[in-house]
């Protein structure tokens, strides 16, 4: 089982045959609490691209669209998500996942982080 972050916001984890993303401790920093959310209609087997929206959410902090960092072929979608959106707001990754693909193309592990907090910007104190 290897764990991937993505610069958005989503964990990236590679299963045996598909991949597994979810809203990483960054994104659900990014966004605040979240109240909303919404997955486009993905039917089993139909197609997501890369950039394509992925999950529109509203929290405390913003209210945005994430995009999907990969290419594939939908396996599986996590539509309790959008009734309870405290699955979205845990850091447990079986609770806050999203979507699963397989046939997936894209995935670039050099893109990519094993840091949750990829793509923070870090500030100095002086």
């Amino acid at each position: 089982m290897t764990i991937k972050y993505t610069k958005n916001g989503l964990w990236i984890e590679k299963l045996k045959d598909s991949y597994r993303l979810g809203l990483s401790v960054k994104g659900q920093d990014d966004v605040g609490d979240i109240m909303y959310a919404e997955l486009p209609d993905f039917e089993s087997d139909s197609h997501l691209d890369k950039d394509e929206n992925l999950l529109s959410v509203e929290g405390a902090k913003a209210v945005t669209e994430i995009v999907s960092p990969l290419k594939g072929t939908v396996k599986a979608v996590h539509k309790e998500v959008e009734d309870d959106t405290e699955l979205l707001n845990s850091t447990d990754r079986t609770k806050n996942w999203i979507i699963e693909l397989t046939e997936v193309e894209g995935y670039d592990s050099e893109a990519l982080s094993d840091d949750p907090w990829f793509g923070e910007e870090k500030t100095q104190k002086d």
